[in-house]
């Protein structure tokens, strides 16, 4: 495993790596070796434009390891929360319902598959937000989840 320290205007995130996919982008450190690879210089270069206030037209490759299938098919579903919009926890909760033909989800379980979320920003469960567009919930804290929805276009007080 490798990693790559990208600095952003939010403070420093660590990407990791096999050597071909991305498998974590976090703001928590890591303590993988450090070496510059293409999956770094591309990813990189995805977060430069969105941290220029713009979607990328790409997503560097990604790989999710370690997840169970219901988690999986909870970040699949966010994927689809184009930039610049939300989707409140009961929506996707709905929606993650609806592809595994149950009556109902709890959207505390989608909380907590979103908390396993290894690819921040790239699947972005920044945009998952409350009841009434309330900002609540963010494995990295509610002041990184704001600013993200800001660059987006989103405004919460």
């Amino acid at each position: 495993m490798y990693s790559y320290i990208y600095k952003s205007k939010l403070g420093n995130i660590y990407l990791e790596s096999d050597g071909v996919y991305l498998t974590k982008l976090s703001f928590e450190k890591s303590n993988y070796l450090i070496k510059d690879l293409l999956i770094f210089q591309e990813t990189s270069k995805w977060l430069d434009i969105y941290f220029s206030g713009k979607m990328p037209n790409f997503v560097p490759l990604i790989k999710l390891e370690n997840l169970t299938l219901f988690q999986k098919q909870v970040l699949n579903i966010l994927k689809g929360v184009s930039y610049g919009n939300t989707i409140t926890y009961s929506k996707l909760a709905f929606e993650v319902a609806k592809l595994r033909k149950k009556e109902e989800m709890s959207a505390q379980a989608i909380g907590h598959a979103l908390g396993k979320n290894p690819i921040a920003i790239i699947i972005p469960c920044h945009r998952v937000v409350g009841k009434n567009n309330k900002l609540v919930g963010y494995h990295w804290g509610l002041d990184i989840k704001k600013k993200l929805l800001e660059i987006e276009g989103n405004i919460y007080e």
